[in-house]
C-alpha cells in the first residue's frame, strides 16, 4: 500500500474516532457555531443595540437608556448560551452526557434571565420616584429606595441560586424544611442582627431621620451619612465616621436638628445698675422693632414667640432677656443672624448713654485693721507731730 494511502487512512480513522467516541469533525463543526454566535452576538449589539440606543436617546425619560445598559451583559452571555446549545446537539452525545449537557444549559439559561432582573431593578426602581409626593421628603425617600432594592436584589439572587439547584435535581423546599432546626439555631444566635433589622424598618416607617439630617443621641452628635439594614452610619462634625446598631438608635432618646422649622437665639443682655428706668425702655422698644423690621426673623405670632424683657437684678447688671427665632435653620446663615443682632444690639445700648456690665466686686471697709497710716512726708514742708491724747 501506498505509504501516503496509508496515512490518509489513518488520519480518516483518528478523524472518525475523534475524542470519546465523537469525530473531530463534529467538535469543528459544534466549535465553528459557537463562533458564528459570537460573531453574530458582536454584529447585533453594533447594529441592533446601537440603534436602539439612539432611540431611546430620544424619549424624556432615562429609564429606557438605564434598563437597555443593563441588558447588555446578559443579552451578550445569551448569544453564547445559544451557540452552546446548537452546537451541542451537533455533537453524538451519550445519553448521560447529553442529560448532563441539558441540565447544563437550564442552568445557564436561569441564571441569565435571573441576572438580567437582578441588572433591571436599578433602572426600575425610578418608577418607584412618584411616591416622594406621599413621603414628603426627597432624601426620605431615597434612603427608603436603597433599603427596598437591596431588598428585591436579595430575593432575586436567591430565587436564581435555588432555579440553578433545582436544575441539578437539589429539592430546595426539602432542603429549606431540615433546614428548621439550624434556621432557629441561627435565629438565636443572630437574634442582634434580626433586632437591628426591624429597628430598622421602624426607623424607616416612624420617619426617626433620614440621609443627610443632623442628630444628637446621648452618644454622637453629627449627620446621618448611610441607614443600613443592621446600622446607621453618623458622621460628626469632627469628620469621624460612627457606627450605631438600628436598636440602639430606636430605642434612644434623639434630637432632629434638621427637622427644625426656626432656629432660636436665647441671649440675656447684661447693662450697668446705672442704667435709668426710661433708658432700659428704650432699648427694649429699639431691640423689638429691630427683630420685628428686619427679615432674618421670623415673628409672626403663629409660628413663634419673640420676647425682650428686663428679666432679672443680677449681681452685677441689670439683665434684658432677648428670645427670638430666625427665618433659617442653616448653621452658618443662623451665625451670621446672630452677628448683626449682636452688632445692632451694642449700637442701641450705647446709643441710649448706658453701656454693658461686666462682672465685678466692691469692697466697703468700715475701720483698716492696722490702724492710720502715717503721713508721707513732702520735702520742703514741717512734718505735722501727731496729736497728744
Amino acid at each position: 500500500m501506498n505509504p501516503l494511502q496509508a496515512f490518509g487512512e489513518e488520519f480518516t480513522l483518528v478523524w472518525d474516532t475523534g475524542v470519546f467516541g465523537v469525530s473531530v469533525g463534529d467538535v469543528v463543526t459544534a466549535l465553528l457555531i459557537v463562533l458564528v454566535f459570537l460573531t453574530i452576538r458582536r454584529l447585533f449589539f453594533r447594529f441592533v443595540v446601537t440603534t436602539l440606543q439612539g432611540l431611546t436617546r430620544r424619549t424624556k425619560t432615562d429609564i429606557d437608556d438605564q434598563l437597555l445598559d443593563a441588558l447588555e451583559k446578559p443579552l451578550e452571555f445569551g448569544f453564547v448560551i445559544v451557540g452552546l446549545y446548537i452546537g451541542g446537539h451537533v455533537l453524538p452525545l451519550s445519553e448521560e452526557v447529553g442529560a448532563i449537557f441539558e441540565r447544563l444549559v437550564r442552568s445557564l439559561i436561569a441564571l441569565v434571565l435571573f441576572w438580567a432582573i437582578f441588572r433591571s431593578i436599578d433602572p426600575l426602581s425610578s418608577l418607584m420616584d412618584r411616591g416622594i409626593e406621599m413621603m414628603g421628603s426627597i432624601s426620605m425617600w431615597d434612603t427608603m429606595k436603597g433599603f427596598f432594592v437591596k431588598l428585591g436584589k436579595f430575593i432575586v439572587a436567591a430565587l436564581g441560586i435555588a432555579a440553578v439547584f433545582q436544575e441539578w435535581g437539589f429539592n430546595v423546599a426539602a432542603v429549606l424544611g431540615s433546614l428548621g432546626l439550624v434556621g432557629m439555631a441561627v435565629a438565636l444566635g443572630a437574634k442582634d442582627f434580626i433586632s437591628n433589622l426591624f429597628a430598622g424598618l421602624t426607623i424607616f416607617l416612624d420617619r426617626m431621620f433620614e440621609k443627610g439630617n443632623w442628630i444628637q443621641t446621648p452618644d454622637v452628635d453629627g449627620n446621618v451619612e448611610d441607614i443600613g439594614f443592621r446600622a446607621t452610619k453618623i458622621r460628626r462634625f469632627d469628620k469621624a465616621l460612627v457606627t450605631i446598631p438600628n436598636a440602639r438608635l430606636a430605642g434612644e432618646a434623639l434630637i432632629n436638628f434638621s427637622r427644625m422649622t426656626n432656629r432660636r437665639i436665647y441671649w440675656k443682655i447684661g447693662v450697668e445698675y446705672r442704667t435709668t428706668k426710661e433708658q432700659l425702655h428704650g432699648i427694649i422698644q429699639d431691640i423689638l422693632a429691630y427683630l420685628n423690621e428686619c427679615d432674618d426673623f421670623e415673628t409672626n405670632p403663629s409660628r413663634t414667640k419673640t420676647f425682650v424683657f428686663v428679666d432679672s437684678f443680677g449681681a452685677s447688671s441689670i439683665d434684658i432677656m432677648v428670645y427670638c427665632f430666625t427665618k433659617t435653620t442653616v448653621w452658618g446663615e443662623w451665625l451670621a443672624c446672630k452677628e448683626r443682632l449682636a452688632y445692632k444690639v451694642k449700637d442701641i445700648v450705647e446709643g441710649h448713654g448706658t453701656a454693658f456690665a461686666f462682672p465685678s466686686t466692691s469692697l466697703y471697709v468700715e475701720t483698716l485693721p492696722f490702724g492710720t497710716p502715717e503721713p508721707f512726708p513732702i520735702p520742703g514742708q514741717a512734718v505735722p507731730k501727731p496729736m497728744q491724747k
